[in-house]
């Protein structure tokens, strides 16, 4: 059995004092033979009791007077507090005979009922004082008590043998992997670093888009390092209680320096670090924020802990947070380019039985600005749609439709499609692998399907030869032609455009924009940047001839790859007749079917449908019911 605490006999001393003195005055509470439940009475009634011999004994204190009659009925009644219980009965008539039947029992002061009430709540603050002194030794805030461990940090702590993480399980990310390793030797070797007066920085943060692995080195970090990691969130120290993030805070950092050295991880940063506003301040917020700049300032020369931040929006950081001395170095984390993506497959493969013809290369080509949360997404999917046809291994077309699910959502195999938006969808897929056929600045074409995924009606997917970080005029000029071929193709052969096309011409719209407005590719404006690439709030901030010259020229670059599209189409209507009766017959092409089927269709087949001479498909004679288009 465990022995009790000094500061556990104490609390009980105090209970059992207040018990014994409650069992005593209940029992002195009452008269001798009287029962505990007494019953007032008037005193002229209580005099005629006295005068008719039915009271026994009397008990006086104060202008209290306690009876018992002779049948052991407790009554009491009030006299009046001048006049002694004597000259009470004389006052009534009450003969000296009558009076020497009663036994009279007078005493000083109150009668204990009275008196418990405060003695009663002298002792229960005498027990409520202890509970708050002796809390703290009797350990109830360490075992979670709700009420008393609010202000306790909720970070999840990992010792050093407990994160197996390292760096070698983290794939890509080599340029930030070689900042953090400078981490890992100070954590391993602070004494070193020390003796030669260097400090290492007191903050990281990092930054990159969702999904790039910004928790995943952190933790890889304390584990290369060998030290305890302690994660939370910045939503974990937002209460609606002013004080409490603070509270927490200071829990958190006062753990950290006990464990020293070790990591510090917050993830989202931005929820806790925003910019403060004088016109509009959320207390809690700043000061859980203030909180964290104290702490951070107040790490001594030699202290090993180093906190680590990560968030996908650094911009709306506070000034305060990003200074010299707090979080004073960061590192960005990008997407992964070809060759990290063939690195992180190969990680997220290892379990999973991949046959020998599987090209993980191949598919790192297939996902461009996927990121590491992506690829390991895409390699579950594949295992998952393995194992739901009972496949030994994971085959390469469990891995395009992964890709597939990933990148554009599910497949509606389901959804019943008329045979005219059948053709419509046909004919616009059709559309747009035609004309990245012809246009040298646009990406091969590797797959064309008019399935229905998620809320498209079909797709045409291309592989790129190459990771891009910058687009030529050119080729943006290329690329919006390719997104309104699909558009163009339903012109030419039904001789109306339907509302399929609404997500190509928003995307087409917003690559016009850009070219004018961010990239300065229009030459009435010549080389100006009206807004930002982020924000698009900048619009309405135009002035009105501005705002007009933009969106001219926003409809010229249209109008251009409109007109790009439309003489590839024309120029190639027999071609887009024939994979458009391929994709009817067959729903999905590979970009090598679709070659060796092209390659086929000499140049004298080809016809300028013009105008409206094709403004129907064979067996659909009737006009487009445009209510029913859904493609």
């Amino acid at each position: 059995m465990t022995p009790k605490k000094p500061a556990q006999w104490i609390l009980i001393a105090l209970v059992a004092v207040a018990l014994l003195s409650a069992r005593g005055l209940a029992r002195d509470a009452v008269l001798p033979g009287g029962k505990p439940a007494p019953e007032s009475v008037e005193l002229s009634r209580a005099v005629a009791l006295v005068r008719d011999g039915a009271i026994v004994r009397v008990a006086v204190a104060g202008d209290r007077i306690e009876m018992v009659d002779r049948s052991g009925m407790l009554l009491t009644t009030r006299k009046e507090p001048d006049v002694s219980f004597l000259e009470t009965l004389q006052r009534y008539g009450v003969t000296s005979e009558q009076i020497s039947a009663v036994t009279i029992d007078v005493r000083p002061g109150s009668v204990w009922p009275e008196g418990s009430v405060i003695l009663g709540l002298v002792l229960a603050g005498l027990v409520a004082l202890g509970l708050l002194v002796l809390r703290p030794k009797l350990g109830w805030v360490a075992q979670g008590n709700p009420l008393l461990a609010f202000r306790k940090s909720g970070a999840r702590e990992q010792s050093g043998g407990q994160n197996c993480l390292t760096f070698e399980d983290v794939a890509g990310a080599e340029d930030a992997k070689q900042e953090l390793r400078e981490v890992v030797e100070f954590l391993r070797s602070p004494n070193r670093f020390s003796a030669l007066g260097a400090r290492m920085p007191r903050g990281i943060l990092l930054t990159g888009a969702p999904g790039t692995g910004k928790t995943l080195l952190a933790r890889a970090t304390a584990g290369e390092a060998g030290v305890p990691f302690f994660t939370c969130s910045g939503s974990e120290f937002v209460e609606m209680f002013v004080g409490v993030g603070a509270a927490r805070i200071r829990d958190l950092f006062q753990r950290a320096k006990k464990s020293a050295p070790c990591i510090v991880f917050i993830d989202e940063i931005d929820a806790i670090g925003r910019k403060r506003n004088a016109g509009s301040s959320n207390e809690e917020r700043d000061q859980t924020l203030n909180q964290i700049l104290v702490e951070m300032d107040g790490f001594e020369q030699s202290s090993a802990v180093v906190v680590m931040a990560a968030t996908n929006r650094p911009d709306i950081l506070d000034s305060a947070l990003l200074r010299p001395g707090r979080f004073d170095r960061r590192i960005v984390v990008d997407s992964p380019d070809l060759k990290d993506r063939v690195a992180i497959l190969r990680i997220h493969s290892r379990g999973k039985p991949l046959p020998p013809e599987v090209d993980l290369a191949q598919l790192a080509r297939q996902t461009t600005g996927f990121s590491g949360a992506d690829l390991e997404n895409v390699m579950n999917e594949a295992a998952l749609l393995a194992g739901r046809r009972h496949a030994e291994r994971i085959g390469a077309v469990d891995l395009e439709e992964a890709v597939d699910r990933v990148l554009i959502g599910l497949a509606r195999k389901s959804r019943v499609i008329s045979e005219r938006e059948k053709w419509i969808t046909a004919y616009h897929e059709a559309g747009h692998a035609l004309v990245a056929r012809e246009l040298r600045g646009v990406d091969p074409v590797q797959r064309i399907s008019i399935i229905p995924r998620g809320r498209s009606g079909g797709h045409t997917r291309l592989l790129p030869m190459e990771d891009r970080q910058l687009w030529s005029k050119s080729q943006l000029d290329q690329a919006i032609a390719f997104i309104l071929g699909g558009m163009v193709a339903e012109e030419l052969e039904f001789g109306e455009m339907t509302t399929g096309s609404a997500s190509d011409l928003g995307e087409a719209t917003g690559i016009a924009r850009k070219m004018v407005c961010v990239f300065g590719m229009s030459p009435e404006l010549g080389p100006l940047a009206l807004g930002s690439n982020e924000d698009a709030a900048w619009v309405g901030q135009l002035s009105d001839e501005m705002a007009r010259t933009a969106d001219e020229e926003t409809r010229r670059l249209l109008e251009q790859g409109r007109e790009v599209a439309s003489r590839i189409l024309r120029a190639n209507h027999a071609r887009l007749s024939l994979l458009a009766e391929k994709l009817v017959e067959r729903e999905t092409l590979q970009g090598d079917e679709l070659t060796t089927l092209l390659d086929g269709v000499s140049v004298a087949d080809q016809e300028d449908p013009g105008g409206d001479s094709a403004a129907c498909r064979p067996g659909n004679p009737e006009p487009i019911p445009l209510s029913r288009i859904s493609a």
